[in-house]
């Protein structure tokens, strides 16, 4: 971990924009997407969106794709896991938020050893929502609560407790093909997508040291994707085609799994009303 990239994102806390490909194969990857909603409906698609990279092909590959881990190694090093994935996509004109929060809270992790790759699928903008962060707020873990606010994308409808001072917050604005990079402990969040056309979509990649180990009595399952495998989880397996039945069973299991472990560090938190 030497050199001015990752010296300024241990000072920062994020990284942003980087091109990882060209807003072509951004553009394919929005079909293989639209071309799987329509097979399963957009709500069944949604139903699969955590560790979507378990069940089809071309996600798996992009889990694996050396212009992102290149830079993940800069930060986490040689040895690297993906810790899970999925899609946040915002129609034109909805209410759809990603509230503030710090994405390790409900990770149970046992180090701090974590970055998420956001990688734009179209053009992600102030006006359609982009990603928003507070630099410098990966320093320290802050107090969260689950809050459920219907409008909240997060699945565990969790959120920072107290107050933020967006006056300090930065916008990451991304064309297709290009990523940022944030620490899993810096403050982010986005607003609703106020553009009057058009979705916004990226895929979030969630990954972490190879030598990281899940808190508790039991291991958790995560990709294994560069370098050294550490045995600290248990290790997911490749696709071999969109939604094989093999891989949908152990999609269903592992999920059953993750969903336990990451509920459990859920309920720690302070439960407030909406």
């Amino acid at each position: 971990m030497t050199g001015t990239f990752a010296q300024d994102f241990a000072r920062e806390g994020f990284a942003s924009p980087i091109r990882v490909m060209p807003q072509a194969a951004a553009t394919e990857l929005v079909g293989r997407l639209e071309e799987a909603e329509r097979r399963l409906g957009r709500e069944g698609f949604a139903r699969l969106n955590a560790k979507s990279h378990l069940l089809y092909p071309f996600l798996w590959d992009l889990v694996h794709d050396d212009h992102i881990l290149d830079h993940v190694a800069q930060i986490l090093g040689p040895d690297i896991l993906c810790w899970g994935s999925s899609f946040f996509s915002k129609d034109a004109g909805s209410s759809s938020v990603v509230p503030w929060h710090q994405d390790g809270t409900c990770w149970g992790l046992d180090a701090p050893k974590g970055v998420t790759a956001w990688l734009a699928l179209t053009p992600s903008t102030p006006q359609s929502g982009c990603l928003r962060v507070v630099p410098g707020s990966h320093l320290s873990a802050v107090p969260h609560a689950v809050r459920n606010a219907p409008s909240s994308m997060l699945p565990l409808g969790e959120e920072v407790a107290g107050e933020v001072d967006e006056a300090n917050a930065v916008n990451c604005p991304l064309e297709p093909g290009e990523m940022s990079l944030h620490h899993v402990t810096l403050v982010h969040g986005s607003a609703p997508n106020q553009a009057t056309s058009g979705r916004r979509i990226g895929f979030a990649i969630r990954y972490i040291a190879g030598d990281v180990r899940q808190l508790g009595d039991q291991k958790g399952y995560a990709t294994h994707v560069r370098g050294r495998d550490h045995g600290t989880y248990l290790l997911e397996e490749q696709p071999q085609a969109d939604l094989e039945p093999a891989a949908l069973r152990r999609y269903r299991d592992i999920l059953r799994h993750s969903a336990s472990l990451v509920q459990r560090q859920a309920a720690g938190l302070d439960q407030q009303p909406r």
